[in-house]
């Protein structure tokens, strides 16, 4: 069993290696430019799942993944609105739009014919 102090020790280093890699694959990607595009990209992939992995055995990492996981059951859970709901909110909400707009021109308009008139 590990220890706290010695988990969050070995955290650090994991930490420290996931940086490096994510470091690496940036200057790699920078120094083999010349090369395919798709070459460099299917590198910097394998470079980034290897970093998400050791990320992943880290105590935040593994937290991080829960809370994805959580999410994507969450997600599943959501009522979507119908595509007839969908249609008569946004003519509510354009209507509304439309009634504002109008509100603030009159008004515009009107404290404008105020201000002109006080002015001369």
């Amino acid at each position: 069993m590990i220890e706290k102090g010695d988990q969050a020790r070995t955290d650090w280093i994991k930490w420290a290696v996931v940086a490096a890699i994510v470091a690496g694959g940036v200057y790699a990607n920078s120094y083999f430019s010349a090369e395919s595009l798709l070459i460099r990209t299917i590198g910097l992939l394998a470079l980034a799942g290897v970093a998400g992995w050791i990320a992943a055995q880290t105590e935040r990492g593994r937290a991080f993944v829960n809370l994805c996981l959580e999410a994507r059951i969450e997600i599943r859970k959501v009522v979507w609105p119908t595509r007839q709901e969908t249609i008569q909110t946004t003519i509510i909400v354009l209507i509304v739009i439309f009634i504002l707009a109008l509100i603030l021109w009159l008004l515009d308009w009107g404290l404008n014919g105020i201000v002109s008139s006080i002015i001369g």
